[in-house]
């Protein structure tokens, strides 16, 4: 069955948990987290759950394990960069069953015709976790739009369908 045959296929519901990763961020000044959200909707999407935790290896794990049962994609934005406290990628890759490297690789490739080679510091991954799409994707809220509006929400029913049929 062709790409374009399985997307006709997958129509049903989304439901994803949104994870901003910051030290310094709140819901007031989570301008990213708002815009996942935001895209989301506009797509016919539903934001199941919504959280701020810092940037700390037991507490992006912890948000990660308790993902509402049935949430199919986690969207975790921050802490995909190259400071100390930069931790998300390092968090996320061992708890990933599988690696969707054309995540990280298109994504510092469209990056990288908007930015230069600064795109080259984003470490942006993408996975699954069982039957759930996980998505890292940096801070920033161009970086966010790139992500979701080139990436992300063209692919994600797709993605999710294709995981529930397995």
């Amino acid at each position: 069955m062709s790409t374009k045959a399985h997307k006709h296929k997958a129509n049903m519901p989304v439901y994803c948990k949104v994870i901003t990763v910051s030290d310094t961020r709140t819901e007031e000044t989570d301008t990213s987290g708002r815009l996942i959200m935001a895209l989301l909707k506009e797509a016919e999407m539903e934001t199941a759950a919504y959280s701020i935790v810092k940037d700390d290896h037991k507490a992006i794990q912890s948000e990660i394990r308790s993902v509402p049962k049935e949430v199919n994609a986690i969207l975790l934005n921050g802490g995909t960069g190259f400071t100390k406290r930069d931790v998300t990628v390092e968090t996320v890759r061992p708890l990933l069953d599988k690696e969707m490297a054309g995540f990280g690789e298109l994504f510092r490739f469209l990056s990288y015709q908007e930015i230069g080679s600064a795109a080259m510091l984003s470490k942006a991954v993408a996975g699954t976790i069982g039957k759930k799409a996980v998505f890292c994707m940096p801070g920033s809220g161009n970086a966010v739009a790139l992500a979701m509006k080139k990436l992300i929400l063209p692919e994600l029913k797709h993605i999710v369908w294709e995981l529930r049929r397995t």
